[in-house]
């Protein structure tokens, strides 16, 4: 037996009531060689094929996003997830978001690729017979075929179990009937393989089936006209007495909305990695264009409230990639577990990431409000010519505003992450009553005053985020005690509880990087990575402070709400330090490389 124990595995959502460590997280700094290969290779795509041509793309040449796909094909980039007995590369879940944080900066085309490699694919390689997989998946890999998802409908948008498609089976038996629409397909123009949801006869639950464009009564709409993504083609799609085989229902009867969930939770967390491409480009253009426009006879990059918005941009930015590639190797390690003891492959990567849902979900919101954050910022560095659709910017805005929408809205999603938590604990799977309880003795304890000095790296900013865990755990408890089941109807206090989730897997995700960083680099090395890892625990110590009084306002009252402010203000402690100088650092750190080099 070895001398040291190795720690358990961290759960989904146990960070709350659990302090990690540098040593127990992955970062990007890791990636193999294989990996940085791959990412070269895709940047080398994106810079060949698609940059040449975006401004085709957005113009309404449709037809280009599926040649990019079958090109995308030919490089393997399309097969990354998928097994090489059916075509694909067969690499781990954290290459996957690499690749799709390499390809977020490739404008509209960016989703039409995961609308194909994700939702478009991935319900067939988890869910699917071997025959269906034999059939499908090797097109799928290569880009002979193009996927997509058909979910959505008119009137069922987020309750995605509303849907009015209906399937019926044929008097003969060797077909269902399928009738419906679907609304906002993406990669419908030219889709191969539709994933398709309805329910069959009065079934309670959607099912789902494999259909293949050729087949009669399958029409479409024009293109829709969008506010952004335009070279993404987006179309209604409707089924007219679609015989489908019956061996084309993809998994059992009433098992679709389980599908839908599960395929979802993977394109949360790609949608978050995405961002991340997004936002570096972002940076690198607003960098350099600081560094051109000259303004009162200076460059606008010594400006002070220019440095303010650059190192804002690349703080969040590299808070989201620190918290995607966490929790991406987090999965990975738990399906690598769950194979180690003996389940089937597939079921163990659906269960590894169902079990870091939660973490899926917070890396969707933080990563489309990061994203959206830049481009907004973006826009103002460029001035006026940001508004100009000659400057990449004006793409660049309309382009980011649907993450917040699809995968499920951001507001679905930090009601999703608070409502898997708390049915983690009543199932007993997460602790949360425990701490809970502790902290709430503590509330009425002297507070401890002592200032004892600690040389361990980073001890102060751990402090503060235990304190942070503490203050969630005093304001998630209360609210469920106070409330019990009216909280789930309680959305704004939700909101509140899920700012507070976020803010702390963000900022400890950051704390645990740069702690890591030292530990492989050096300090000298990694000196603007610790600036820039203490200037979001400030703005995160802000955050939950914020939501945290709301949340209190909203449902305590007298003692109880005097209590649990003064509680809240004790949690919430952080010893101040110059922020704007330390922005100012890493400000002069991106103009000097001119662009992100984190």
């Amino acid at each position: 037996m070895d001398a040291v124990e190795k720690k358990e595995a961290i759960k989904g959502g146990e960070f709350l009531i659990r302090e990690s460590e540098a040593g127990e997280i992955f970062i990007p700094e890791e990636f193999s060689e294989e990996q940085k290969m791959m990412a070269q290779a895709t940047q080398d795509f994106i810079d060949h094929e698609v940059t040449p041509v975006i401004e085709r793309l957005e113009k309404g040449e449709y037809e280009l996003g599926e040649h990019l796909l079958k090109k995308a094909g030919e490089l393997g980039l399309l097969g990354i997830s998928i097994p090489e007995a059916y075509g694909g590369l067969g690499m781990n879940f954290n290459t996957s978001l690499l690749i799709a944080d390499i390809l977020g900066s490739a404008g509209s085309f960016s989703t039409t690729y995961g609308a194909h490699t994700g939702i478009g694919t991935l319900p067939i390689l988890y869910y699917g017979t071997e025959e269906q997989k034999q059939k499908y998946l090797p097109k799928l890999a290569s880009g002979e075929w193009v996927g997509c998802y058909c979910l959505t409908e008119p009137d069922a948008g987020s309750d995605a179990n509303s849907g009015k498609s209906r399937a019926v089976l044929s008097e003969d038996g060797k077909h269902y009937i399928l009738n419906g629409q679907k609304m906002w397909i993406s990669n419908a123009g030219y889709a191969d393989c539709l994933i398709v949801f309805a329910k069959i006869d009065d079934d309670a639950r959607l099912s789902a089936f494999i259909l293949e464009r050729t087949w009669d009564g399958i029409t479409m709409n024009d293109e829709e006209i969008k506010l952004g993504i335009k070279g993404s083609s987006t179309r209604q799609v409707f089924f007219n007495d679609v015989k489908v085989p019956v061996e084309n229902l993809l998994s059992a009867r009433e098992n679709g909305f389980k599908i839908a969930v599960n395929i979802l939770n993977i394109g949360r967390i790609k949608l978050g990695a995405g961002g991340i491409g997004g936002m570096k480009e972002v940076i690198d253009l607003s960098t350099q264009y600081a560094i051109d426009r000259k303004q009162f006879g200076i460059s606008i990059s010594k400006f002070g409230a220019i440095k303010h918005k650059l190192a804002t941009m690349a703080i969040k930015t590299f808070a989201t990639e620190s918290l995607n590639y966490r929790a991406g190797q987090n999965i990975d390690d738990k399906i690598a577990a769950l194979i180690a003891d003996g389940m089937e492959e597939n079921e163990a990567k659906l269960k590894g990431i169902a079990q870091f849902a939660i973490e899926c979900s917070i890396s969707k919101v933080h990563g489309s409000e990061v994203l959206s954050y830049c481009v907004d910022e973006g826009v103002q560095v460029y001035g006026g010519m940001g508004f100009s659709e000659d400057a990449p910017m004006a793409r660049a805005f309309r382009d980011a505003r649907i993450t917040r929408i699809y995968e499920g809205t951001n507001e679905i999603n930090r009601m999703l992450m608070i409502d898997m938590l708390l049915k983690r604990a009543m199932k007993g799977e997460l602790d949360l009553m425990g701490p809970a309880m502790a902290v709430q003795k503590e509330l009425t304890s002297i507070p401890d005053f002592s200032n004892q000095e600690d040389n361990e790296l980073f001890a102060a900013e751990k402090k503060v985020l235990n304190n942070l865990k503490k203050a969630g755990l005093m304001v998630a408890g209360a609210a469920a005690q106070k409330l019990m089941e009216k909280l789930s109807h309680e959305q704004e206090i939700l909101m509140n509880l899920a700012d507070i989730l976020i803010e702390i897997y963000a900022a400890e995700s950051t704390i645990l990087r740069a702690e890591k960083l030292i530990q492989l680099k050096g300090e000298e090395a990694s000196q603007r990575q610790v600036d820039m890892a203490k200037i979001y625990l400030h703005d995160a110590v802000s955050i939950v402070q914020n939501a945290g009084k709301e949340a209190i306002y909203a449902f305590a009252e007298g003692d109880e709400m005097r209590v649990m402010l003064m509680g809240l203000k004790r949690f919430t402690k952080i010893d101040p330090m110059n922020l704007k100088e330390a922005r100012r650092r890493v400000a002069d750190h991106l103009i000097e490389n001119k662009g992100y080099a984190f």
